[in-house]
């Protein structure tokens, strides 16, 4: 273990006059030690910061230090100060793991926790072999052109200002905010100025942002079925009640019925999640026309449609809206990197005071300096150009899945024509589940997702969610293949 330094200074409890000195600065010291609070490798405070922190003679904190580098519980390097032992002594170790439990026989105090403590689940993250086949929801991150990133990031730091170090407007970085409206405009059909845009740290903070500011316990949300559990799951914590709408080739299918006294209605209308289907002009125009007669607000996830692959793109419901009800969200985590949180949400007009003011007790605002450099990415045309290059790359591994799947699948697994986005989903063939067709896959090195696992209700038909984005042309062959071995083992064993 490598020795850290540290310059913090050491709490130390009060003196008792009747120990000497430097007893009562070895035995805290050592107490210090003892509850991990000073950890083995961490560097001691100097005897000169020591007296001037501790009113204490330098002599006295020698004496201290060598009794303590006795026993072994420190040790001294000539020129570079006194550690905590790296190694520190059994009996150390034995007294460390001796914490005192609760007296026999007395119960645990039972949290109170607020009915939103109760009732939130939490919400699985993302963990490694992030170019495995086949990981969904996932760019190709080993393609993400970092060192240009990292001189812009130099770059913002080398001219930082007072006013970047200070923070910003809790709907985010002017600049950024002015950005991210061009790019809207013209890329999706958005309708706003950049006083609308509220940078945020990606979809569910703009999601919490609208729960919070929306739904009361016991209002309804409609959610498409299968739909996105991370917004279920915030929803269900906010005390909503969900009323699945089903998914068929042509999107959500909304009615009166389902949306009748719906306080919010949460679609994916460019790349439907997790189907990978496009809502239809018709069914969008039906959801804003159904929204208006109910009073609800639509809340659009943008999640991925920057990568369309043929066709040419609808515009968004939010610029297809003339009745200002239609909240707009999108992330940049999908587009570049996933630790990069930022996303946005477009609101209407009358509700950006609102937002703002939500925003500014919630989060405050995203880190300035990420949002500084997220911005020079964009106006320089970095990303602009990063879009093209990644849209090119994933059509070829969406092509190769979709080869493979015909020379390999076919019988077991018909794979859904995807015109967007970073995954898309496979029917399998009557008879298979999903779930143990995804435990044999495991079994091969290949992750995919069973379709059950998003709806709310039984499906009519099992199937599998497969990535393509992060996964290279040679990683989807060897895919293929493992899965194409492991649904045929599954095949034989339902016969």
């Amino acid at each position: 273990m490598g020795k850290r330094a540290t310059t913090f200074e050491l709490t130390l409890p009060a003196r008792d006059p009747a120990v000497p000195a430097y007893r009562w600065l070895y035995e805290a010291v050592r107490a210090e030690i003892l509850a991990g609070r000073l950890r083995p490798g961490s560097r001691l405070p100097s005897t000169r910061e020591m007296a001037g922190q501790h009113g204490l003679s330098r002599g006295t904190i020698v004496v201290a230090f060598e009794q303590l580098a006795s026993e072994g519980y420190a040790e001294g390097s000539v020129g570079s100060g006194t550690y905590v032992s790296r190694t520190l002594p059994d009996d150390l170790l034995r007294v460390a793991s001796a914490a005192p439990g609760p007296p026999a026989g007395s119960a645990r105090r039972r949290r109170r926790l607020a009915d939103q403590g109760r009732r939130i689940m939490a919400f699985p993250g993302l963990e490694g072999h992030s170019g495995r086949a086949f990981r969904a929801n996932l760019p190709a991150l080993d393609l993400f052109p970092t060192t240009l990133w990292a001189q812009i990031t130099a770059r913002r730091w080398r001219r930082a200002s007072a006013r970047l170090l200070l923070g910003c407007e809790p709907m985010g970085y002017r600049t950024l905010q002015e950005a991210v409206a061009a790019y809207l405009g013209s890329a999706r059909g958005v309708n706003c100025g950049p006083e609308q845009i509220a940078i945020t740290s990606g979809t569910q903070e703009a999601l919490a942002l609208a729960a919070r500011l929306f739904l009361n316990p016991g209002d309804r949300v409609c959610m498409e079925d299968p739909g996105y559990i991370g917004a279920a799951l915030l929803f269900e914590a906010a005390g909503a009640r969900i009323t699945p709408v089903a998914v068929d080739d042509e999107g959500m299918k909304p009615s009166a019925s389902s949306l009748r006294r719906a306080r919010l209605v949460y679609v994916t209308p460019a790349h439907q999640f997790p189907l990978g289907t496009t809502m239809t002009l018709g069914r969008r125009l039906m959801l804003l026309d159904g929204a208006r007669r109910s009073g609800a607000l639509v809340f659009e996830d943008d999640y991925d449609s920057e990568f369309r692959y043929s066709g040419r793109p609808l515009p968004a419901l939010q610029g297809l809206d003339h009745g200002a009800r239609v909240l707009f969200s999108g992330s940049f985590s999908k587009v570049l990197f996933p630790s990069l949180r930022l996303g946005y949400l477009v609101v209407p007009p009358d509700l950006v005071d609102r937002f703002a003011a939500m925003k500014s007790v919630m989060s405050r605002h995203p880190p300035v300096l990420e949002q500084a450099v997220l911005c020079d990415f964009i106006t320089a045309g970095h990303f602009a150009r990063h879009l093209r290059r990644m849209r090119q790359i994933y059509a070829e591994r969406l092509a190769a899945l979709l080869d493979g799947a015909r020379r390999r699948l076919a019988g077991l697994l018909d794979i859904s024509a995807v015109e967007a986005g970073l995954q898309t989903a496979g029917w399998l063939r009557d008879g298979l589940d999903g779930e143990s067709v995804a435990r044999a896959a495991a079994a091969r090195g290949v992750e995919v997702t069973p379709l059950g696992r998003y709806s709310r209700r039984r499906m009519a038909r099992e199937g599998l969610v497969l990535g393509f984005a992060a996964v290279d042309e040679a990683e989807i062959a060897r895919g293929v293949g493992e899965l194409a071995t492991a649904l045929e083992m599954e095949a034989r064993t339902r016969r």
